[in-house]
């Protein structure tokens, strides 16, 4: 007795379920056509990937937009667009792009960068940073006559920050009035670096400096030990720029080992 009570009951489910209408299945009918609603839901995953939380606004939104992009879609089969070499050709360049990205994917899930190579690649940050940090100011200009007038009316008594924003040919420091703020020494290039790092706190070469880039009358302003940030602060950005090598080091395996005739 017992198991017939329990067949009918599964029966009944069964037959309950079979019964739901078929809105409850899929997202909208459109002109006769069922719209599942998985791709609304793919709709959704691709908003959440780029960062966006979904709102009960935007499910709304979200169906619209399944709903709009399948009338769309019927008009153009109607119109037989989908037998185009136009479009044919446009779908392949798609389903190449999707797998690609698929592959790409799936290789940063197998070879993820582990925390040892981010604490490797700050380490070596660290080491190519660490030192002394220079504030510096200087005004560019194209000939070596004009750097010698310019260090004459510094002499003179003339301010080095109106020099530099009327003369200076650097836009960017010129505007600042020559100030260049903190950077290591390493990031200029080596004739500027070497005249700087011999004048001592609030000097100014004597003569102009020559560079690729002109002539400069250099000013130090500062000097401090190097204030570096903490793995914590950086560790994101160094994952990411890790996992970016990876993925390239991974693509270049592949064109490597391809047969290309």
């Amino acid at each position: 007795m017992k198991k017939q009570l329990l067949s009918g009951l599964v029966a009944a489910a069964l037959t309950g379920a079979m019964a739901l209408p078929v809105h409850a299945q899929n997202l909208a009918i459109v002109n006769g056509k069922a719209i599942p609603k998985e791709r609304a839901e793919q709709l959704k995953l691709q908003v959440e990937r780029s960062g966006r939380k979904i709102t009960p606004e935007m499910e709304g939104q979200i169906k619209d937009e399944v709903i709009t992009r399948e009338v769309f879609m019927q008009e153009a089969q109607r119109r037989g667009l989908e037998a185009s070499p136009d479009f044919k050709a446009q779908m392949e360049l798609a389903r190449q792009s999707i797998l690609i990205r698929e592959l790409f994917a799936d290789e940063q899930k197998k070879n993820p960068v582990t925390d040892a190579e981010v604490q490797a690649e700050y380490d070596k940050f660290v080491a190519a940073n660490s030192g002394k940090e220079y504030k510096a100011s200087h005004i560019l200009v194209e000939k070596e006559e004009e750097a010698k007038a310019i260090l004459a009316s510094l002499k003179k008594g003339g301010k080095f920050e109106d020099i530099a924003k009327k003369q200076s040919k650097d836009p960017g420091s010129g505007a600042q009035g020559g100030s260049l703020d903190w950077a290591n020494p390493g990031s200029y290039v080596p004739e500027f670096t070497e005249a700087m790092i011999k004048l001592e706190k609030g000097k100014t070469t004597q003569a102009p400096v020559k560079s690729q880039f002109g002539w400069h009358i250099i000013r130090l302003d500062d000097v401090r030990e190097a204030k570096l940030p903490k793995l914590e602060e950086v560790k994101p950005q160094v994952s990411q720029q890790l996992q970016q090598q990876k993925l390239a080091k991974f693509q270049e395996e592949l064109r490597g080992k391809a047969k290309v005739e």
